[in-house]
């Protein structure tokens, strides 16, 4: 298992004039770097391949945004935007040797609303065949999708495991996994350590994230339950830190983050890169115990 960051940490889309991140990011104690990519035509690939290659982050992850254009259950033009865009991040990760590319691809992040039961199965119908259509792509470039379900104050449309995995089996593809968030777990599923133990196999990919976006440890994540499920079903993924500033006032405000929840980036990454991988020492301890 390696443990990563997401460069929404300090940036609100990654681009060129982020590169000096992959260096700062390896400083920190990083095994990867996740790539937040909000404009593809804003990063030359070669000079991120440079990059990477100078570090030992050389297998990065790609992390989608999906604002506003971007709805594979919107109009045509939306649809249009959203295949092509979610094309050129597989492309992009492809070219850099990634091997997954993450983000909630499904819908446009704030779009909400209730909908009758026949709204809902007709709007499923629609994802699924934007999701097939990227997932032939994925295949062909052998990348795997990760759907990353949203809380309900984000999305309307794929709030839980459950429901990624309902979408995972209309479009029945090897290529589409999920991507689970330990933030929106917190706020969407039961138990999250049983959420993780069942649906085990369909997961490519995790975010961890503090209740509160702040520091790891701190907050109201149950993370040896979280991380002890992730032992338990024998995952080897990544699992990557995901956290705004207030600084970044475009992120800070799609994320909600209206105070000042860390000293410095870098103290979020450090000391949660830290807790993760000492709580993960501790249950392999535990377990050996047991054994």
């Amino acid at each position: 298992m390696r443990l990563g960051l997401n460069t929404f940490l300090v940036s609100p889309g990654f681009t060129d004039a982020d590169l000096p991140l992959i260096a700062t990011f390896e400083k920190y104690g990083a095994q990867l770097v996740e790539l937040a990519i909000v404009e593809p035509a804003s990063v030359s690939v070669s000079k991120l391949k440079s990059a990477l290659a100078s570090s030992r982050l050389e297998q990065p992850v790609i992390c989608g945004a999906f604002g506003a254009g971007r709805d594979l259950r919107g109009s045509p033009s939306e649809v249009a935007n959203a295949i092509h865009y979610v094309s050129e991040l597989i492309e992009m990760a492809h070219a850099l040797g990634a091997k997954i590319v993450c983000g909630p691809m499904y819908s446009r992040t704030g779009r909400s609303g209730a909908h009758t039961a026949e709204e809902r199965e007709s709007q499923f119908d629609q994802i699924a065949l934007g999701l097939e259509k990227l997932c032939g792509k994925a295949e062909d470039s052998g990348i795997i999708l990760a759907l990353e379900p949203l809380n309900r104050f984000e999305t309307d449309c794929i709030n839980t495991i459950e429901q990624a995995v309902e979408m995972i089996d209309r479009v029945g593809s090897d290529a589409l996994k999920i991507h689970i968030d330990t933030f929106h777990m917190n706020i969407e599923e039961a138990d999250s350590g049983a959420a993780i133990r069942q649906y085990a196999e369909h997961i490519g990919h995790v975010h961890a994230s503090a209740s509160h976006r702040g520091l790891l440890g701190e907050d109201q994540v149950d993370w040896t339950g979280v991380l002890g499920a992730l032992h338990n079903v024998g995952y080897e993924g990544d699992v990557v830190i995901e956290s705004f500033s207030e600084d970044n006032q475009v992120i800070a405000k799609a994320a909600s983050i209206w105070r000042s929840l860390y000293s410095s980036p870098e103290q979020l990454a450090v000391e949660g890169l830290q807790f993760l991988q000492k709580t993960w020492q501790q249950i392999e301890q535990s377990k050996g115990q047991t054994v």
